[in-house]
């Protein structure tokens, strides 16, 4: 048995399959791998090799909606498809799942599964679709129906993208859909770290408009201006998006000396030891990956009252949610922690404990194999699909 897993994000294989590609192997699956920018003898190729997975660097632009170029990555799966022939596909990311699924079901595969991760730039913002954005969400949104509409099961990491795939009718009422509590963590690898001392605040994020990235730092410079020893960090970077942050404006928050800012870290662990509290001010997630890992780490979490956001915060338990866009609210909620330290100590223990129940990393990739028919012991093709 064959199984193909297509990315849009190479680094994600690892970072954020690499369990399930473990899991898979595990069951006895020969793994194949998809993704951009995996030229022979890169050092990230030579790594997914030495796990044993067949690696494949394929043509896909993550951004942009360029016809010829998306053709061309259509056309580049479809004859994958047709030379590897797997039993299994599960694209993750729009185009991986837009021209993965559409692939697989014009080369036959058996089993065609999707998994989405968020909704992206184009389902942020009015839903008025006269602007750029809105006529890019038609598009999509067409698209995803095309695609979706030729899978056997479609995995969501919140129930409000679900929701919202069904009622604008991306999704059929009777297509076969689950919702799973986002990628997971490994709470072994993301082990408690002590807390430091002084008030230290961390986001780690693409630097995008639509992860409040704006609004932490405007919180930052509020909250600075009463309590100048806590420290606020950034670590990311700039993304080939439309909603993109400019280099301009990251360089004035660092030379005013609002925010710290740490670049793209391979090990974003050192970063979170070294905070007390992290802060994801999100317009709208799948199920954000850095909550838990900070989660899994001991640290109380501010985030929004946002879809997938909202599934990681019990509000005032291990954490606090703020409206969207409320900079006011995540200020207030900065000097809580700040001004009662002992809340830091207390939530980020619940945050602990809600990561081992909730998201450990193997017990939700063990509901994903169960939903694809995929078994300990020898792989068989499943029956039947269940629908939801």
């Amino acid at each position: 048995m064959t199984f193909l897993l297509i990315a849009g994000f190479p680094d994600s294989l690892l970072h954020f399959r690499g369990p399930l590609l473990d899991a898979l192997q595990a069951r006895g699956l020969q793994v194949h791998v998809a993704a951009p920018d995996l030229a022979s003898g890169s050092s990230l190729r030579q790594n997914l090799e030495c796990r044993g997975l067949v690696v494949h660097d394929i043509p896909l632009r993550r951004a942009g909606m360029n016809p010829f170029a998306d053709l061309t990555t259509l056309a580049h799966l479809w004859r994958l498809m047709r030379r590897i022939r797997p039993d299994h596909v599960l694209g993750y990311t729009i185009k991986p799942v837009i021209y993965g699924s559409l692939a697989a079901w014009l080369a036959g595969v058996p089993r065609r599964f999707a998994l989405v991760t968020g909704l992206g730039y184009a389902f942020q913002g009015q839903d008025d679709g006269g602007d750029r954005r809105g006529r890019l969400r038609t598009l999509v949104q067409g698209l995803y129906g095309l695609a979706l509409g030729r899978t056997h099961k479609v995995f969501f990491q919140n129930p409000d993208d679900e929701a919202l795939f069904r009622t604008r009718g991306i999704l059929a009422p009777r297509a076969p859909s689950c919702v799973v509590n986002g990628s997971g963590v490994d709470v072994a690898q993301y082990g408690r770290a002590p807390l430091p001392h002084t008030p230290r605040f961390l986001l780690i994020a693409r630097l995008l408009g639509d992860k409040g990235v704006r609004e932490y730092v405007e919180a930052a410079r509020r909250v600075r201006a009463r309590h100048p020893e806590a420290m606020f960090s950034l670590v990311g970077w700039i993304d080939e998006n439309p909603d993109a942050i400019a280099q301009q404006e990251l360089d004035q928050w660092v030379g005013e000396g609002t925010v710290g800012f740490l670049g793209r870290l391979g090990d974003v662990r050192p970063a979170i030891a070294d905070c007390s509290v992290y802060v994801l001010p999100s317009y709208r997630e799948g199920t954000p990956r850095t909550v838990l890992e900070a989660m899994a780490m001991g640290r109380p979490i501010i985030t929004t009252d946002a879809p997938g956001c909202r599934e990681t915060v019990v509000d005032g338990d291990n954490g606090f949610l703020v409206p969207v866009k409320a900079v006011e609210e995540l200020a207030a909620a900065m000097l809580r922690f700040i001004e009662d330290p002992v809340l830091v100590a207390r939530m980020g223990a619940r945050s602990r404990r809600i990561a081992e129940e909730k998201y450990d990393v193997h017990r939700v990739n063990a509901v994903m194999l169960a939903e694809m028919g995929i078994h300990e012991g020898s792989p068989k093709m499943p029956s039947h699909t269940i629908e939801g």
